[in-house]
């Protein structure tokens, strides 16, 4: 069966050539659980930054065309089809990348020096850690409850729906603008110097 048929054998299939590799990386010196733990960590940071970046570019001009378009099927099946999804996967991506790069951070011995913003390594990867963190904060603690109220998911008054979609819009916004420094600092951080 070929692996690229579906979207869980195209996963399996990128995991185990990513282990592999780790593995293969590991016989040369490198940490195997290291390996493991930046590959979660970039994976899930993929999948966060990816649907940011679709809720901002593509999603809201795309729903304001479909409520403008008189004739047209309207915003209805992407609201209810296609954004509960895309914020399940969000959320938790959200989560995932975080707690992998903590561990990440605490495993190298640079988790303080990255809060505390201490040493070269430590402010150029700090400032991805607390916009990662802020980040993270907007997903579930303004984001998600908003959008719970948008989506018709709780019961909320239309003052309330309005308000929360303006407060979700600014989250999201900000978590883009945050997005840009943050993936600076984490490439950066590697390559030894902030770019």
């Amino acid at each position: 069966m070929n692996p690229l048929n579906t979207i869980t054998g195209t996963l399996v299939a990128g995991v185990v050539m990513a282990v592999a590799i780790a593995f293969g990386t590991s016989l040369a010196g490198a940490s195997m659980a290291g390996s493991i733990i930046i590959l979660s960590h970039v994976a899930a940071g993929v999948v966060w930054i990816g649907l940011l970046y679709y809720f901002n570019f593509v999603q809201v001009p795309g729903l304001a065309a479909a409520a403008a378009d008189e004739g047209g099927p309207g915003p209805a099946a992407i609201s209810k089809y296609i954004v509960p999804t895309a914020l399940l996967w969000f959320r938790w991506a959200a989560l995932a990348t975080w707690l992998t790069g903590a561990t990440y951070l605490m495993i190298t011995g640079e988790l303080i020096n990255a809060f505390t913003l201490t040493g070269v390594y430590g402010i150029t990867i700090g400032v991805g850690a607390w916009c990662g963190t802020v980040m993270l904060f907007n997903v579930w603690i303004l984001i998600w409850p908003n959008q719970k109220k948008a989506l018709g998911m709780v019961e909320a008054t239309p003052e309330a729906i309005a308000k929360g979609k303006r407060i979700a819009f600014l989250a999201s916004r900000t978590n883009t603008l945050l997005s840009i420094p943050m993936l600076m600092s984490m490439v950066g951080a590697h390559h030894g110097y902030f770019m």
